[in-house]
């Protein structure tokens, strides 16, 4: 995810509990944001999609002993829209060590979604971030 945009003005922030609910509120507030900026349809559609995978790999995977919370960042923009979904979860474990539901493809689909994907740890050593870029 590139700094230039989100070092910027103050970013829209939800910060949800990591329930199957929040999903769909995370999904329609980054979707109106992409209304209001004039996003094409396809690309509101990409934006849609990709936001809904991370969000749902929060509830799914962040968590699995006890509940949690998202923190959605959103920083619109001229020609992009940033998108950082963060949880203080156990991080991105290797399939083979944990068994998870689901097939696996969420990541492959954002990033094929997204112009830009990043995926690191919190600074705090605990969590993930999944950083997206999705052109205007």
């Amino acid at each position: 995810m590139s700094s230039t945009y989100v070092t910027g003005p103050a970013p829209v922030v939800l910060s949800v509990p990591a329930e199957a609910a929040s999903v769909s509120l995370v999904r329609q507030a980054v979707t109106g944001i992409g209304d209001m900026l004039g996003m094409s349809p396809a690309a509101r559609d990409d934006l849609r999609i990709a936001v809904t995978e991370a969000a749902t790999n929060v509830v799914v995977h962040a968590y699995p002993d006890r509940p949690g919370s998202m923190r959605v960042e959103v920083w619109p923009g001229h020609e992009v829209m940033v998108i950082q979904v963060t949880d203080h979860g156990c991080g991105i474990v290797p399939r083979v060590k944990r068994v998870t539901p689901g097939l696996g493809l969420g990541i492959q689909l954002i990033a094929a979604l997204s112009s830009e994907l990043s995926i690191t740890a919190n600074e705090d050593g605990s969590g993930t971030k999944v950083g997206m870029t999705f052109r205007i």
